[in-house]
């Protein structure tokens, strides 16, 4: 198994158990933040999708990097630290699965990324050509000056109103200009009232590039797709998104007159109900009405002040704990030891062991000491060392690949008084070669 299936599968086994870990903390976060309004609720969900993709892929030790990336150059200190990284040890790490099964395992995760890629990438020309098939639409004079009216309202000046037979419901879309595509049956029949309100929740997605949005969210949630909680996620991201486009949309027509021209085209649409179309974005994008036209009188109940920055700040903190969390029960898929023989355990050539493994091995660890004169200096930074470790578990070789000079003794002289317990191929000790990072950090 080679490097990137061990790390494709690491990232599988994480998101299988982070995908509904995150959709929990997501329905609490937007339960707490429902009283604020429907765009606090729709950022919770588009961050939990987010981290849902990002969080399978990170690991403490990336963390690691970053932070100390962070912290620049050295700066003065009082005091200064040491920490060893070996790789980050799991609950599973003496759990060993066949190498021809996980190689068919990250096969098969490879196949179905592809054919989600695929379907994205085929809606998406699906959808480019129901707009290239389309008409113009001709509108009366009542209509263009709504239009206009809207425009003007909405600060949208540049939109083109076509119609399609193929499509069940109004949407909205941009390749190379903002496009509304409305039913052909559709156009004709609606009253000025009612296509006013068409237009303004579609020029209010326009104006939020909600299309675009939607697209980088489908992109993003690609190596995720398999999951069956990822549906879910759409659909919560679909109804946030389309209740913000009718408080926007209301603000001009008003709740009461707007919540009725919805009813009225909801049943002008009932012998054929509305679907998505593709990634489409639409007035009927989901099927919830209901909590769309009750989410129009809370409006005025938005609570302010001390209470909304309680709940934003307990929402962001619970957030950030669950991130802590799953970084800290991170599972991960290393490849087996290469030798599977007697003769190749034996072998002049030592089995190179991934960090993680050896952080699974390791019996005793002495941390090394802060070299006073670099600490003076204000020298700060990672030591790698490249460690054989022999049949009996203990350091046979000890050499620098990378680090500052002043800070190598110091790990060198730390790192040769470790032991291991004995790494086994088919039972038996072999030698194995590994590395491992040694950190020197001043506290500010």
């Amino acid at each position: 198994m080679t490097h990137a299936e061990s790390w494709m599968l690491s990232y599988l086994m994480n998101s299988l158990w982070q995908v509904p870990l995150l959709c929990a903390v997501g329905w609490l976060a937007a339960r707490a933040l429902h009283p604020i309004g429907a765009g606090a609720e729709h950022r919770a969900w588009v961050t939990v999708l987010v981290l849902q993709a990002l969080l399978p892929a990170l690991s403490l030790q990336w963390l690691r990097n970053v932070l100390s990336w962070m912290a620049g150059p050295a700066h003065p200190a009082a005091d200064g630290n040491v920490s060893i990284v070996v790789g980050p040890t799991t609950a599973l790490g003496g759990f060993h699965l066949p190498a021809p099964f996980l190689t068919i395992a990250a096969l098969a995760y490879s196949l179905a990324t592809l054919y989600f890629l695929a379907r994205f990438l085929w809606r998406c020309l699906r959808l480019a050509s129901i707009c290239r098939r389309s008409s113009q639409l001709t509108l009366s004079p009542s209509q263009a000056a709504c239009l206009a009216r809207a425009q003007h309202n909405c600060s949208v000046p540049d939109v083109s109103l076509r119609a399609s037979d193929e499509l069940r419901a109004p949407v909205t879309l941009r390749f190379t200009r903002n496009v509304i595509l409305l039913p052909a049956a559709l156009g004709s029949a609606l009253a000025d009232s009612d296509f006013r309100t068409v237009i303004e929740h579609e020029l209010a997605h326009i104006r939020r590039q909600d299309f675009a949005r939607n697209l980088s969210y489908e992109l993003l949630s690609l190596p995720i797709s398999y999951h069956p909680l990822l549906r879910l996620m759409r659909e919560r991201i679909a109804e946030t998104r389309e209740m913000i486009c009718d408080q926007l949309a209301a603000e001009h027509a008003g709740a009461i007159e707007y919540g009725r021209s919805l009813l009225r085209l909801a049943s002008m649409l009932v012998t054929r109900p509305p679907a998505r179309s593709l990634h489409a974005i639409g007035i009927f994008d989901s099927n919830t009405l209901e909590r769309r036209l009750m989410r129009l009188k809370q409006n005025s109940t938005l609570p302010q002040g001390a209470l909304r920055f309680v709940l934003i700040t307990a929402c962001a903190l619970l957030v950030l704990a669950t991130c802590a969390s799953a970084l800290t029960l991170r599972v991960n898929v290393v490849a087996p030891f290469p030798a599977a023989t007697n003769a190749a355990a034996d072998s002049a050539h030592p089995a190179k062991v991934p960090p993680d493994e050896a952080a699974a091995q390791l019996h005793t660890k002495v941390t090394p000491q802060y070299p006073p004169d670099a600490k003076k200096a204000h020298i700060q930074g990672t030591v790698i060392l490249e460690a054989i470790i022999g049949k009996d578990g203990h350091i046979e070789h000890l050499s620098v690949l990378s680090g500052s000079a002043a800070l190598q003794q110091s790990s060198l002289d730390a790192v040769r008084q470790w032991t291991y317990k004995p790494f086994l191929v088919n039972g038996q000790p072999t030698e194995v070669e590994t590395t491992i990072h040694v950190i020197y950090s001043l506290k500010k």
